[in-house]
């Protein structure tokens, strides 16, 4: 049996994450930046439009929302098979379902990543991940530039990366473990934010004195952070 590949954990910082996509050829106008609550007030805080929401949580196999394995064909999703790879795929989720409004170089990686991957099944875009050197370098790089020490490769994470979209006016939320994307219902452009927000206050609410959550929203302007 082939043996698993194990990447290292990604740190959840928006820093951190602008260096990674800005270096694999997004638009420098759209950004990540921290979301720093959920009252009215933090929400207004981050500059919309929203494109994405990444969220950082304890490892949990409970589900919430329902599993659609019937989802539109050009929603994009991805399943996980590499360890400690899901920051990447939690930004290949953000970047590739928002391909209609973010420009991306021409010559960078993640254009040719999503032009070579478009038209692959969930299980074959793994596969072609695990055998992409350029994202696996990409990805390493980005690990090393955290605020704290990278983690060694062996060890194993209690944290989980998952993608919040809004596709169609469904809220997904996508996961490379699950069997498919998670509906959390209906959504829109403008308060896709919202909508996300009240979706991770349930995630919240089942371990509610764990401190190691943590959600980035990916906007267009905000303050660059690479």
């Amino acid at each position: 049996m082939e043996a698993c590949q194990r990447w290292i954990p990604l740190e959840s910082n928006p820093k951190v994450l602008n260096k990674y996509v800005h270096n694999l050829g997004m638009d420098s106008s759209w950004n990540f930046v921290d979301v720093y609550g959920f009252d009215a007030d933090l929400l207004a805080m981050v500059p919309k439009p929203v494109a994405a929401i990444i969220l950082l949580f304890p490892d949990t196999k409970e589900l919430i929302g329902e599993i659609q394995t019937d989802y539109p064909k050009d929603l994009y999703y991805t399943k996980q098979t590499i360890e400690n790879a899901c920051g990447t795929v939690a930004i290949v989720h953000a970047l590739a379902n928002n391909k209609n409004e973010i420009n991306f170089d021409e010559n960078k990686h993640f254009k040719t990543f999503l032009e070579m991957t478009n038209g692959l099944s969930p299980e074959e875009r793994a596969k072609f991940l695990e055998q992409d050197n350029k994202m696996g370098a990409a990805h390493d790089d980005c690990a090393q530039e955290g605020d704290t020490q990278a983690p060694s490769v062996d060890e194993r994470v209690k944290s989980h990366f998952v993608t919040f979209v809004q596709f169609n006016g469904t809220l997904y939320e996508l996961d490379g473990r699950k069997d498919a994307p998670v509906v959390h219902g209906t959504t829109t452009p403008d308060t896709f934010l919202e909508d996300s927000a009240e979706v991770i206050k349930k995630f919240i609410s089942r371990d509610p004195e764990n401190v190691n959550f943590n959600v980035m929203a990916l906007v267009k302007g905000g303050e660059e952070q690479d």
